[in-house]
């Protein structure tokens, strides 16, 4: 099984096979509704919710670590209704002031938001930026302390795509707020995310400027690659536990599109799964241009020690030192950060375009 960092990438697939053998624009799809008195959508709660366009069914992005502020207080106390991943109706009496986070992007995206000050709660995972690192902790995700997130008394816990529906209705039960954000396969997703968490501690404002950074470096992206003709075959490895059949993203899958967007050609198009396993001599055939080492992050991989892997010394990255180590949590979050993980992977893919 793939180490424990890959939970925000995979864990949905593993628990599937256990089981059954981020002014007035139109608001992106599947966008929640806001009471203010009457029922209103969200991009009428926002003042200018931005919408994707042409983006690949799965993806995501990110800026510089934002300095936490204290929300601005919302002047009118307007009940706030939405409806979250789980399509669960959700209401709130006024803006969150306390907030149970389940996932390192609900996490992130609060903090690039200002909001957060609201944190009173978080994952084992949520350690971006560094003061996250100050809130307690309610362990992880799986198993859920569920007694531990109930003694931080919050007014709204902020579940993940991740969080199991059982989870959410236990703590629902208890009495408690919770808003199921989802589990993102798209900047679409993202975004939505972003203003629904925005609507939810009152940084409406600010949510939708994050979201319209985004989108603007997304496309700044897309600009660059729009003239390109070569496409690199890539090969991102996100767990090397067994070298010889390596962890890696599918066709469908969040990294599958952020390397299509950064103009390059997934070694893993043509497995099965979103996330599976890829044998030595499937890598072999694909021949990879270009290897990048997401294992680096907690699996320690280097291009040293990929070049002394029995085998793959064959492989054209190897051969000509396109080995290069990543930061997997750019990727794997689907929050802020998520950009800054595509111009990386887009700068690694075709640096004279980036120089």
């Amino acid at each position: 099984m793939p180490h424990s960092r890959m939970r925000w990438m995979i864990v949905l697939v593993l628990m599937a096979i256990l089981a059954a053998s981020c002014g007035s624009a139109a608001a992106p799809a599947g966008a929640p509704t806001v009471a203010a008195p009457a029922t209103a959508t969200l991009a009428a709660a926002a003042t200018s919710a931005p919408t994707a366009t042409n983006v690949p069914p799965t993806v995501t992005v990110a800026t510089a670590a934002p300095v936490a502020t204290t929300p601005a207080a919302t002047p009118a106390a307007s009940a706030i209704t939405l409806t979250d991943s789980l399509s669960r109706t959700v209401t709130l009496a006024a803006p969150a002031r306390r907030v149970v986070s389940l996932a390192p992007s609900n996490t992130e995206i609060l903090y690039a938001i200002g909001a957060g000050a609201v944190l009173a709660g978080r994952d084992d995972y949520s350690d971006y930026p560094a003061a996250a690192t100050a809130v307690p902790s309610i362990g992880n995700e799986i198993p859920l302390n569920i007694e531990a997130i109930v003694a931080l008394h919050p007014d709204l816990v902020l579940a993940a795509g991740i969080t199991s529906a059982d989870d959410v209705a236990q703590l629902a039960k208890l009495g408690l707020t919770v808003y199921a954000t989802s589990n993102a396969g798209s900047l679409d997703d993202i975004y939505h995310d972003i203003h629904a968490i925005g609507v939810l501690v009152g940084q409406v404002e600010a949510a939708d400027q994050l979201a319209a950074s985004m989108q603007a470096r997304v496309d700044a992206v897309k600009t660059k690659m729009a003239a390109v003709t070569q496409h690199a075959i890539v090969f991102y490895e996100i767990d090397a536990t067994d070298p010889s059949k390596p962890w890696t993203a599918g066709p469908g899958s969040f990294i599958d599109q952020l390397i299509t967007l950064a103009g390059g050609n997934n070694a893993g198009s043509g497995l099965g799964d979103k996330y599976a396993q890829i044998s030595l001599e499937q890598l072999v055939t694909r021949n990879p241009d270009i290897i990048v080492l997401g294992s680096s992050t907690l699996g320690g991989q280097t291009p040293a020690l990929v070049a002394a892997r029995p085998g793959w010394g064959t492989i054209k990255a190897v051969k000509n030192h396109a080995v290069y180590a990543f930061d997997d949590n750019l990727v794997s979050r689907p929050g802020p950060r998520v950009v800054d993980g595509l111009e990386k992977l887009a700068a690694l893919i075709h640096p004279d375009l980036f120089k």
